[in-house]
Protein backbone atom coordinates (compact mmCIF):
# COMPACT_ATOMS: atom_id res chain seq x y z
CA UNK A 1 0.00 0.00 0.00
CA UNK A 2 2.76 2.46 0.84
CA UNK A 3 4.75 2.01 -2.34
CA UNK A 4 4.72 4.54 -5.17
CA UNK A 5 2.72 3.15 -8.10
CA UNK A 6 2.07 4.22 -11.66
CA UNK A 7 -0.12 2.84 -14.43
CA UNK A 8 1.49 0.85 -17.20
CA UNK A 9 2.31 2.51 -20.51
CA UNK A 10 -0.26 2.45 -23.29
CA UNK A 11 0.86 0.52 -26.36
CA UNK A 12 -0.50 0.80 -29.90
CA UNK A 13 -1.72 -2.79 -29.78
CA UNK A 14 -3.76 -1.95 -26.65
CA UNK A 15 -5.73 0.62 -28.58
CA UNK A 16 -6.11 -1.76 -31.52
CA UNK A 17 -7.55 -4.50 -29.29
CA UNK A 18 -9.94 -2.03 -27.63
CA UNK A 19 -10.97 -0.75 -31.06
CA UNK A 20 -11.74 -4.25 -32.35
CA UNK A 21 -13.70 -5.16 -29.23
CA UNK A 22 -15.64 -1.89 -29.40
CA UNK A 23 -16.47 -2.45 -33.08
CA UNK A 24 -17.78 -5.93 -32.27
CA UNK A 25 -19.79 -4.46 -29.42
CA UNK A 26 -21.34 -1.81 -31.65
CA UNK A 27 -22.29 -4.45 -34.22
CA UNK A 28 -24.01 -6.47 -31.46
CA UNK A 29 -25.83 -3.36 -30.22
CA UNK A 30 -27.16 -2.61 -33.69
CA UNK A 31 -28.36 -6.20 -33.93
CA UNK A 32 -30.20 -5.85 -30.61
CA UNK A 33 -31.64 -2.50 -31.65
CA UNK A 34 -33.16 -3.94 -34.84
CA UNK A 35 -34.85 -6.63 -32.77
CA UNK A 36 -35.93 -4.34 -29.92
CA UNK A 37 -37.84 -1.79 -31.97
CA UNK A 38 -40.12 -4.23 -33.79
CA UNK A 39 -43.72 -3.10 -33.80
CA UNK A 40 -44.98 -6.40 -32.44
CA UNK A 41 -43.06 -5.80 -29.17
CA UNK A 42 -45.07 -2.68 -28.24
CA UNK A 43 -47.91 -3.35 -25.80
CA UNK A 44 -48.34 -0.08 -23.92
CA UNK A 45 -46.84 2.70 -26.01
CA UNK A 46 -46.11 5.29 -23.24
CA UNK A 47 -44.52 2.64 -21.03
CA UNK A 48 -42.60 1.22 -23.98
CA UNK A 49 -41.17 4.69 -24.67
CA UNK A 50 -40.07 5.06 -21.03
CA UNK A 51 -38.63 1.53 -20.97
CA UNK A 52 -36.74 2.11 -24.22
CA UNK A 53 -35.47 5.50 -23.06
CA UNK A 54 -33.99 4.09 -19.85
CA UNK A 55 -32.65 0.90 -21.41
CA UNK A 56 -30.99 2.58 -24.37
CA UNK A 57 -29.67 5.38 -22.21
CA UNK A 58 -27.79 2.69 -20.30
CA UNK A 59 -26.49 1.23 -23.57
CA UNK A 60 -25.43 4.71 -24.73
CA UNK A 61 -23.40 5.16 -21.53
CA UNK A 62 -21.63 1.87 -22.26
CA UNK A 63 -20.79 3.09 -25.77
CA UNK A 64 -19.38 6.33 -24.34
CA UNK A 65 -17.14 4.32 -22.01
CA UNK A 66 -15.84 2.27 -24.95
CA UNK A 67 -15.14 5.38 -27.00
CA UNK A 68 -13.43 7.00 -24.03
CA UNK A 69 -11.14 3.98 -23.66
CA UNK A 70 -10.03 4.49 -27.27
CA UNK A 71 -8.47 7.79 -26.18
CA UNK A 72 -6.60 6.23 -23.27
CA UNK A 73 -3.32 8.01 -22.74
CA UNK A 74 -0.60 8.47 -20.16
CA UNK A 75 1.88 11.38 -20.08
CA UNK A 76 4.97 10.07 -21.90
CA UNK A 77 7.21 11.63 -19.27
CA UNK A 78 6.79 13.42 -15.96
CA UNK A 79 8.69 16.70 -16.28
CA UNK A 80 10.99 17.51 -13.40
CA UNK A 81 9.70 20.66 -11.71
CA UNK A 82 11.82 23.77 -11.79
CA UNK A 83 13.49 24.91 -8.61
CA UNK A 84 12.03 27.84 -6.75
CA UNK A 85 8.31 27.42 -7.51
CA UNK A 86 6.09 28.81 -4.77
CA UNK A 87 3.77 26.03 -3.60
CA UNK A 88 1.08 25.81 -0.95
CA UNK A 89 -0.66 22.70 0.34
CA UNK A 90 -4.14 23.29 1.73
CA UNK A 91 -5.83 20.77 3.99
CA UNK A 92 -8.92 21.47 6.08
CA UNK A 93 -10.29 20.52 9.46
CA UNK A 94 -13.92 20.54 10.53
CA UNK A 95 -15.78 19.98 13.82
CA UNK A 96 -15.99 16.33 14.81
CA UNK A 97 -12.90 15.18 12.92
CA UNK A 98 -10.31 13.32 15.04
CA UNK A 99 -7.14 15.23 15.86
CA UNK A 100 -5.14 11.99 15.79
CA UNK A 101 -5.76 11.72 12.04
CA UNK A 102 -3.99 15.04 11.52
CA UNK A 103 -0.92 13.69 13.29
CA UNK A 104 -0.42 11.43 10.27
CA UNK A 105 -1.64 13.85 7.59
CA UNK A 106 0.57 16.74 8.67
CA UNK A 107 3.57 14.53 9.45
CA UNK A 108 3.37 13.14 5.91
CA UNK A 109 3.06 16.63 4.42
CA UNK A 110 6.15 17.70 6.32
CA UNK A 111 7.98 14.88 4.52
CA UNK A 112 6.97 16.05 1.03
CA UNK A 113 10.34 16.79 -0.53
CA UNK A 114 9.60 19.69 -2.85
CA UNK A 115 9.78 22.97 -0.85
CA UNK A 116 6.30 24.13 0.08
CA UNK A 117 4.19 25.65 2.82
CA UNK A 118 1.45 23.57 4.40
CA UNK A 119 -1.66 25.38 5.62
CA UNK A 120 -4.27 23.93 7.95
CA UNK A 121 -7.59 25.61 7.20
CA UNK A 122 -9.43 25.13 10.47
CA UNK A 123 -13.07 25.75 11.38
CA UNK A 124 -13.22 23.80 14.65
CA UNK A 125 -12.17 26.60 17.06
CA UNK A 126 -10.35 23.82 18.92
CA UNK A 127 -6.87 24.72 20.18
CA UNK A 128 -5.76 21.10 19.68
CA UNK A 129 -5.78 21.62 15.90
CA UNK A 130 -3.59 24.70 16.21
CA UNK A 131 -1.18 22.75 18.37
CA UNK A 132 -0.91 19.84 15.93
CA UNK A 133 -0.37 22.25 13.02
CA UNK A 134 2.48 23.99 14.86
CA UNK A 135 3.95 20.62 15.87
CA UNK A 136 4.47 19.65 12.23
CA UNK A 137 5.43 23.06 10.86
CA UNK A 138 2.11 23.90 9.19
CA UNK A 139 0.65 27.40 9.12
CA UNK A 140 -2.58 27.46 11.10
CA UNK A 141 -5.43 29.57 9.70
CA UNK A 142 -8.47 30.10 11.90
CA UNK A 143 -11.33 30.14 9.39
CA UNK A 144 -14.32 29.35 11.58
CA UNK A 145 -17.84 30.57 10.78
CA UNK A 146 -17.26 31.06 7.08
CA UNK A 147 -20.00 30.28 4.57
CA UNK A 148 -19.31 27.82 1.78
CA UNK A 149 -17.94 24.84 3.76
CA UNK A 150 -14.63 23.56 2.37
CA UNK A 151 -14.71 25.86 -0.68
CA UNK A 152 -15.34 28.87 1.54
CA UNK A 153 -12.21 28.09 3.54
CA UNK A 154 -10.17 27.53 0.39
CA UNK A 155 -11.24 30.87 -1.07
CA UNK A 156 -10.46 32.72 2.14
CA UNK A 157 -7.06 31.03 2.30
CA UNK A 158 -6.39 32.02 -1.30
CA UNK A 159 -6.94 35.64 -0.33
CA UNK A 160 -4.46 35.28 2.56
CA UNK A 161 -1.68 33.55 0.62
CA UNK A 162 0.42 34.24 -2.48
CA UNK A 163 1.77 30.89 -3.66
CA UNK A 164 1.50 30.29 -7.40
CA UNK A 165 0.49 26.62 -7.10
CA UNK A 166 -1.92 25.08 -4.61
CA UNK A 167 -2.33 21.40 -3.82
CA UNK A 168 -5.68 20.69 -2.17
CA UNK A 169 -5.51 17.54 -0.09
CA UNK A 170 -8.33 15.99 1.94
CA UNK A 171 -7.36 15.66 5.63
CA UNK A 172 -7.77 11.87 5.64
CA UNK A 173 -5.14 11.48 2.90
CA UNK A 174 -1.52 10.65 3.62
CA UNK A 175 0.81 12.08 0.99
CA UNK A 176 3.94 10.39 -0.31
CA UNK A 177 7.19 12.40 -0.23
CA UNK A 178 7.31 12.64 -4.04
CA UNK A 179 3.77 13.95 -4.48
CA UNK A 180 4.68 17.37 -5.87
CA UNK A 181 7.44 15.89 -8.05
CA UNK A 182 4.64 14.12 -9.94
CA UNK A 183 2.57 17.25 -10.64
CA UNK A 184 4.51 20.53 -10.69
CA UNK A 185 6.57 19.84 -13.81
CA UNK A 186 3.45 19.78 -15.99
CA UNK A 187 2.85 23.46 -15.23
CA UNK A 188 5.73 24.37 -17.53
CA UNK A 189 2.94 24.45 -20.08
CA UNK A 190 1.39 27.85 -19.28
CA UNK A 191 -2.03 26.62 -20.46
CA UNK A 192 -2.31 23.87 -17.81
CA UNK A 193 -4.76 24.90 -15.10
CA UNK A 194 -4.65 21.81 -12.88
CA UNK A 195 -2.96 18.43 -12.56
CA UNK A 196 -4.91 15.54 -11.08
CA UNK A 197 -3.39 12.29 -9.82
CA UNK A 198 -4.99 8.98 -8.90
CA UNK A 199 -6.60 8.19 -5.58
CA UNK A 200 -5.80 5.15 -3.47
CA UNK A 201 -7.14 3.93 -0.13
CA UNK A 202 -5.71 2.17 2.88
CA UNK A 203 -8.86 1.09 4.74
CA UNK A 204 -10.79 -0.89 2.10
CA UNK A 205 -10.08 -4.08 4.03
CA UNK A 206 -12.26 -2.91 6.91
CA UNK A 207 -15.70 -3.90 5.63
CA UNK A 208 -17.87 -4.90 2.70
CA UNK A 209 -18.90 -1.25 2.32
CA UNK A 210 -15.32 0.00 2.36
CA UNK A 211 -14.28 -2.57 -0.26
CA UNK A 212 -17.31 -1.79 -2.43
CA UNK A 213 -16.85 1.97 -2.15
CA UNK A 214 -13.22 1.60 -3.23
CA UNK A 215 -14.15 -0.72 -6.11
CA UNK A 216 -16.48 1.91 -7.52
CA UNK A 217 -13.52 4.25 -8.05
CA UNK A 218 -10.80 1.96 -9.43
CA UNK A 219 -11.77 2.13 -13.10
CA UNK A 220 -12.45 5.84 -12.91
CA UNK A 221 -8.99 6.62 -11.55
CA UNK A 222 -7.41 4.25 -14.04
CA UNK A 223 -8.60 3.86 -17.65
CA UNK A 224 -11.51 6.31 -17.47
CA UNK A 225 -9.46 9.32 -16.41
CA UNK A 226 -6.66 8.25 -18.77
CA UNK A 227 -9.19 8.24 -21.61
CA UNK A 228 -10.53 11.64 -20.59
CA UNK A 229 -6.97 12.96 -20.56
CA UNK A 230 -6.43 11.59 -24.05
CA UNK A 231 -9.45 13.60 -25.22
CA UNK A 232 -8.43 16.75 -23.31
CA UNK A 233 -11.08 16.40 -20.65
CA UNK A 234 -9.38 15.04 -17.49
CA UNK A 235 -11.52 16.02 -14.51
CA UNK A 236 -10.41 17.61 -11.23
CA UNK A 237 -11.64 15.66 -8.23
CA UNK A 238 -10.74 18.32 -5.66
CA UNK A 239 -8.64 16.04 -3.49
CA UNK A 240 -5.13 15.25 -4.71
CA UNK A 241 -5.37 18.02 -7.28
CA UNK A 242 -2.74 20.71 -7.81
CA UNK A 243 -4.09 24.00 -9.20
CA UNK A 244 -2.49 27.03 -10.77
CA UNK A 245 -3.52 30.17 -8.87
CA UNK A 246 -4.19 32.00 -12.13
CA UNK A 247 -6.74 29.31 -13.03
CA UNK A 248 -8.55 29.95 -9.74
CA UNK A 249 -8.37 33.72 -10.34
CA UNK A 250 -9.84 33.34 -13.83
CA UNK A 251 -13.04 31.79 -12.45
CA UNK A 252 -13.35 33.87 -9.28
CA UNK A 253 -11.98 31.22 -6.92
CA UNK A 254 -13.02 27.73 -5.92
CA UNK A 255 -16.68 26.99 -6.69
CA UNK A 256 -19.03 26.88 -3.69
CA UNK A 257 -21.45 23.98 -4.17
CA UNK A 258 -22.22 20.47 -2.96
CA UNK A 259 -20.27 19.15 -5.96
CA UNK A 260 -17.70 21.91 -5.53
CA UNK A 261 -14.81 20.00 -7.10
CA UNK A 262 -16.78 19.09 -10.23
CA UNK A 263 -18.07 22.64 -10.69
CA UNK A 264 -14.56 24.04 -10.21
CA UNK A 265 -13.22 21.63 -12.82
CA UNK A 266 -15.95 22.59 -15.28
CA UNK A 267 -15.37 26.31 -14.83
CA UNK A 268 -11.62 25.99 -15.28
CA UNK A 269 -12.09 24.03 -18.50
CA UNK A 270 -14.74 26.47 -19.70
CA UNK A 271 -12.25 29.30 -19.12
CA UNK A 272 -9.94 27.66 -21.65
CA UNK A 273 -7.41 25.97 -19.35
CA UNK A 274 -6.00 22.53 -20.09
CA UNK A 275 -5.77 19.69 -17.59
CA UNK A 276 -3.35 16.82 -17.02
CA UNK A 277 -4.06 13.43 -15.49
CA UNK A 278 -1.03 11.61 -14.17
CA UNK A 279 -2.05 8.02 -13.22
CA UNK A 280 0.13 7.57 -10.16
CA UNK A 281 -0.57 6.74 -6.54
CA UNK A 282 1.31 9.28 -4.43
CA UNK A 283 -1.07 9.28 -1.49
CA UNK A 284 -3.74 7.14 0.11
CA UNK A 285 -6.88 8.09 1.95
CA UNK A 286 -10.09 6.72 3.41
CA UNK A 287 -13.38 5.45 2.05
CA UNK A 288 -16.52 5.24 4.22
CA UNK A 289 -16.49 2.06 6.26
CA UNK A 290 -20.18 1.72 7.08
CA UNK A 291 -23.25 1.73 4.86
CA UNK A 292 -24.85 4.73 6.58
CA UNK A 293 -21.80 6.97 6.15
CA UNK A 294 -21.46 5.91 2.52
CA UNK A 295 -25.15 6.64 1.90
CA UNK A 296 -24.80 10.14 3.38
CA UNK A 297 -21.77 10.81 1.21
CA UNK A 298 -23.59 9.61 -1.90
CA UNK A 299 -26.71 11.65 -1.12
CA UNK A 300 -24.55 14.77 -0.91
CA UNK A 301 -22.74 13.96 -4.12
CA UNK A 302 -25.89 12.98 -6.02
CA UNK A 303 -27.75 16.11 -4.95
CA UNK A 304 -24.75 18.20 -5.96
CA UNK A 305 -24.36 16.51 -9.36
CA UNK A 306 -28.06 16.98 -10.16
CA UNK A 307 -27.55 20.66 -9.39
CA UNK A 308 -24.68 20.63 -11.88
CA UNK A 309 -26.96 19.02 -14.47
CA UNK A 310 -29.75 21.55 -14.04
CA UNK A 311 -27.66 24.71 -13.49
CA UNK A 312 -23.94 24.62 -14.27
CA UNK A 313 -23.76 22.25 -17.22
CA UNK A 314 -26.27 24.11 -19.43
CA UNK A 315 -24.64 27.43 -18.54
CA UNK A 316 -21.10 26.29 -19.47
CA UNK A 317 -21.99 23.92 -22.32
CA UNK A 318 -21.03 26.24 -25.19
CA UNK A 319 -17.58 26.89 -23.71
CA UNK A 320 -16.53 23.24 -23.59
CA UNK A 321 -14.62 21.33 -26.22
CA UNK A 322 -16.49 18.57 -28.07
CA UNK A 323 -15.37 15.78 -25.74
CA UNK A 324 -15.73 17.90 -22.60
CA UNK A 325 -19.41 18.26 -23.49
CA UNK A 326 -19.75 14.47 -23.52
CA UNK A 327 -17.64 13.78 -20.44
CA UNK A 328 -19.28 16.35 -18.20
CA UNK A 329 -22.67 15.36 -19.57
CA UNK A 330 -22.04 11.71 -18.70
CA UNK A 331 -20.96 12.70 -15.18
CA UNK A 332 -23.97 14.99 -14.75
CA UNK A 333 -26.41 12.21 -15.72
CA UNK A 334 -24.68 9.52 -13.67
CA UNK A 335 -27.08 9.50 -10.73
CA UNK A 336 -30.12 8.97 -12.94
CA UNK A 337 -29.50 5.31 -12.12
CA UNK A 338 -31.78 5.83 -9.12
CA UNK A 339 -34.75 6.84 -11.27
CA UNK A 340 -33.99 4.10 -13.80
CA UNK A 341 -33.76 1.40 -11.15
CA UNK A 342 -37.03 2.54 -9.56
CA UNK A 343 -38.78 2.21 -12.93
CA UNK A 344 -37.36 -1.24 -13.67
CA UNK A 345 -38.16 -2.75 -10.27
CA UNK A 346 -41.74 -1.42 -10.50
CA UNK A 347 -42.48 -3.22 -13.79
CA UNK A 348 -43.17 -6.66 -12.17
CA UNK A 349 -45.50 -5.28 -9.44
CA UNK A 350 -47.32 -3.24 -12.09
CA UNK A 351 -47.88 -6.42 -14.08
CA UNK A 352 -48.97 -8.46 -11.07
CA UNK A 353 -51.49 -5.83 -9.95
CA UNK A 354 -52.88 -4.65 -13.30
CA UNK A 355 -51.67 -7.06 -15.99
CA UNK A 356 -50.04 -4.12 -17.80
CA UNK A 357 -46.60 -4.56 -19.32
CA UNK A 358 -44.56 -2.11 -21.43
CA UNK A 359 -43.50 -4.65 -24.05
CA UNK A 360 -44.13 -8.18 -25.22
CA UNK A 361 -40.64 -9.59 -25.72
CA UNK A 362 -39.54 -13.18 -25.54
CA UNK A 363 -36.98 -13.34 -22.74
CA UNK A 364 -35.01 -16.12 -24.44
CA UNK A 365 -34.73 -14.02 -27.61
CA UNK A 366 -33.57 -11.05 -25.54
CA UNK A 367 -30.84 -13.20 -23.97
CA UNK A 368 -29.70 -14.40 -27.39
CA UNK A 369 -29.48 -10.84 -28.69
CA UNK A 370 -28.09 -9.29 -25.52
CA UNK A 371 -25.54 -11.87 -24.39
CA UNK A 372 -22.90 -10.89 -27.00
CA UNK A 373 -23.08 -7.29 -25.77
CA UNK A 374 -22.63 -8.38 -22.17
CA UNK A 375 -19.71 -10.66 -23.06
CA UNK A 376 -17.93 -7.97 -25.08
CA UNK A 377 -18.58 -5.33 -22.41
CA UNK A 378 -17.04 -7.65 -19.81
CA UNK A 379 -14.05 -8.30 -22.07
CA UNK A 380 -13.46 -4.55 -22.51
CA UNK A 381 -13.91 -3.97 -18.79
CA UNK A 382 -11.35 -6.62 -17.90
CA UNK A 383 -8.88 -5.59 -20.60
CA UNK A 384 -9.03 -1.96 -19.49
CA UNK A 385 -8.01 -3.11 -16.01
CA UNK A 386 -4.48 -3.43 -17.40
CA UNK A 387 -4.34 0.33 -16.84
CA UNK A 388 -5.37 0.33 -13.19
CA UNK A 389 -2.73 2.11 -11.16
CA UNK A 390 -2.36 -0.76 -8.67
CA UNK A 391 -3.83 -3.84 -10.40
CA UNK A 392 -2.65 -6.24 -7.68
CA UNK A 393 -5.20 -4.76 -5.27
CA UNK A 394 -7.67 -3.15 -7.70
CA UNK A 395 -8.33 -5.67 -10.49
CA UNK A 396 -11.29 -8.03 -10.40
CA UNK A 397 -15.01 -8.30 -11.01
CA UNK A 398 -15.86 -5.56 -8.47
CA UNK A 399 -19.12 -7.24 -7.51
CA UNK A 400 -19.28 -5.51 -4.13
CA UNK A 401 -19.18 -2.14 -5.84
CA UNK A 402 -22.05 -3.20 -8.10
CA UNK A 403 -24.17 -4.35 -5.16
CA UNK A 404 -23.55 -1.06 -3.36
CA UNK A 405 -24.43 0.93 -6.48
CA UNK A 406 -27.74 -0.91 -6.80
CA UNK A 407 -28.46 -0.71 -3.06
CA UNK A 408 -28.20 3.07 -3.12
CA UNK A 409 -30.86 3.57 -5.78
CA UNK A 410 -33.29 5.00 -3.14
CA UNK A 411 -30.62 7.57 -2.22
CA UNK A 412 -30.11 8.59 -5.84
CA UNK A 413 -33.87 8.70 -6.40
CA UNK A 414 -34.28 10.89 -3.30
CA UNK A 415 -31.54 13.22 -4.56
CA UNK A 416 -33.40 13.56 -7.87
CA UNK A 417 -36.64 14.47 -6.10
CA UNK A 418 -34.84 16.96 -3.84
CA UNK A 419 -33.31 18.55 -6.94
CA UNK A 420 -36.69 18.91 -8.62
CA UNK A 421 -38.00 20.58 -5.46
CA UNK A 422 -34.81 22.65 -5.16
CA UNK A 423 -34.48 21.44 -1.58
CA UNK A 424 -31.04 22.13 -0.15
CA UNK A 425 -29.07 19.72 2.01
CA UNK A 426 -26.09 20.65 4.18
CA UNK A 427 -22.47 19.99 3.26
CA UNK A 428 -21.41 17.37 5.80
CA UNK A 429 -17.86 15.96 5.77
CA UNK A 430 -17.69 12.20 5.26
CA UNK A 431 -17.16 10.22 8.47
CA UNK A 432 -13.52 9.28 8.97
CA UNK A 433 -14.28 6.27 11.19
CA UNK A 434 -17.04 3.69 11.03
CA UNK A 435 -20.32 4.56 12.74
CA UNK A 436 -21.06 1.27 14.47
CA UNK A 437 -23.67 -0.24 16.75
CA UNK A 438 -26.98 0.25 14.93
CA UNK A 439 -28.72 -0.34 11.60
CA UNK A 440 -28.79 2.83 9.50
CA UNK A 441 -32.21 4.17 8.40
CA UNK A 442 -30.86 4.21 4.83
CA UNK A 443 -31.33 0.42 4.76
CA UNK A 444 -35.09 0.67 5.33
CA UNK A 445 -36.15 1.05 1.66
CA UNK A 446 -34.23 -2.14 0.85
CA UNK A 447 -35.94 -3.99 3.71
CA UNK A 448 -39.34 -2.71 2.61
CA UNK A 449 -38.69 -3.82 -0.95
CA UNK A 450 -37.68 -7.32 0.13
CA UNK A 451 -40.78 -7.66 2.29
CA UNK A 452 -42.90 -6.42 -0.62
CA UNK A 453 -41.23 -8.92 -2.95
CA UNK A 454 -41.82 -11.88 -0.64
CA UNK A 455 -45.49 -10.94 -0.12
CA UNK A 456 -45.92 -10.46 -3.88
CA UNK A 457 -44.55 -13.92 -4.66
CA UNK A 458 -46.84 -15.48 -2.05
CA UNK A 459 -49.90 -13.65 -3.41
CA UNK A 460 -49.03 -14.54 -7.00
CA UNK A 461 -48.68 -18.19 -6.03
CA UNK A 462 -52.01 -18.21 -4.18
CA UNK A 463 -53.76 -16.37 -7.00
CA UNK A 464 -52.49 -18.72 -9.70
CA UNK A 465 -53.14 -21.85 -7.66
CA UNK A 466 -56.69 -21.08 -6.56
CA UNK A 467 -58.15 -18.27 -8.68
CA UNK A 468 -56.63 -18.16 -12.17
CA UNK A 469 -58.50 -20.39 -14.66
CA UNK A 470 -56.46 -23.33 -15.92
CA UNK A 471 -56.89 -22.14 -19.48
CA UNK A 472 -55.14 -18.89 -18.59
CA UNK A 473 -52.29 -20.44 -16.60
CA UNK A 474 -50.43 -21.77 -19.62
CA UNK A 475 -50.90 -18.51 -21.53
CA UNK A 476 -49.46 -16.36 -18.71
CA UNK A 477 -46.95 -18.78 -17.22
CA UNK A 478 -43.86 -17.64 -19.12
CA UNK A 479 -44.55 -13.96 -18.55
CA UNK A 480 -45.38 -14.36 -14.85
CA UNK A 481 -42.34 -16.42 -13.92
CA UNK A 482 -40.16 -14.20 -16.09
CA UNK A 483 -41.30 -11.20 -14.03
CA UNK A 484 -40.62 -13.07 -10.79
CA UNK A 485 -37.18 -14.06 -12.07
CA UNK A 486 -36.47 -10.42 -12.90
CA UNK A 487 -37.58 -9.42 -9.39
CA UNK A 488 -35.36 -12.06 -7.79
CA UNK A 489 -32.29 -10.28 -9.17
CA UNK A 490 -33.37 -7.07 -7.43
CA UNK A 491 -34.16 -9.07 -4.27
CA UNK A 492 -30.67 -10.59 -4.22
CA UNK A 493 -28.99 -7.21 -4.66
CA UNK A 494 -31.19 -5.62 -2.01
CA UNK A 495 -30.27 -8.43 0.35
CA UNK A 496 -26.61 -7.70 -0.31
CA UNK A 497 -27.18 -4.06 0.62
CA UNK A 498 -29.02 -5.03 3.81
CA UNK A 499 -26.19 -7.35 4.85
CA UNK A 500 -23.69 -4.57 4.17
CA UNK A 501 -25.73 -2.23 6.39
CA UNK A 502 -26.00 -4.85 9.14
CA UNK A 503 -22.22 -5.20 9.18
CA UNK A 504 -22.01 -1.93 11.15
CA UNK A 505 -23.85 -3.61 14.03
CA UNK A 506 -20.97 -6.02 14.65
CA UNK A 507 -17.89 -4.15 13.46
CA UNK A 508 -15.08 -3.58 15.90
CA UNK A 509 -13.90 -0.03 16.34
CA UNK A 510 -10.54 0.62 14.76
CA UNK A 511 -8.46 3.70 13.99
CA UNK A 512 -7.28 3.05 10.41
CA UNK A 513 -4.35 5.46 10.50
CA UNK A 514 -3.03 4.39 13.89
CA UNK A 515 -0.43 1.90 12.63
CA UNK A 516 0.80 3.84 9.59
CA UNK A 517 4.45 4.86 9.64
CA UNK A 518 4.73 7.94 7.42
CA UNK A 519 8.51 7.64 7.50
CA UNK A 520 8.35 4.24 5.81
CA UNK A 521 6.71 5.26 2.52
CA UNK A 522 8.65 4.17 -0.55
CA UNK A 523 9.00 6.35 -3.64
CA UNK A 524 10.84 3.70 -5.62
CA UNK A 525 9.29 3.43 -9.07
CA UNK A 526 7.24 0.30 -9.69
CA UNK A 527 5.71 0.12 -13.16
CA UNK A 528 2.93 -2.34 -13.85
Amino acid sequence: MWQFRQARDVKLYDKFILLMLSAAGLFSIINLMEWWFQKKHIVNFPLFVILSTFFWYGIFRIILIWINYLGIRKPPTVPKPKDGLSVAIFTTSAPGEPVSMYEKTLAALRNVTYPHTTYLLDSTEDVAFKEVAEKYGAVYLDLANLPGAKAGKVNKALSMTTEEFILILDPDHIAFPNFLDQTLGFFEDEEVGFVQVSQGYYNQYRSFTAAGAAEQTYSFYGPTQMGLYGFGAAVAIGANCTFRRKAFDSIGGHAVALAEDLVTSMRIHAAGWKSVYNPVIVNRGLVPEDFGSFAKQQLKWARGVFEVLFVDYPHLFKKFTFWQKFSYGAISFYYFTGLMTFFFIMIPPLYFMTGIIPANMNFAEFLIKGTPIAVIALAIYLYAQKFLVHPQTEAGFHWRGMILKYSLWPIYFLAFILSLLNHKIPYIPTAKKAVIGSLTPFARPLIWYNIFFILSVILVFINRKYYVPESELLFTSSRTWGMIGFSILAFIQSTGGILAAMEAMRMKEEIPWEHIDVNNISTKIIKK
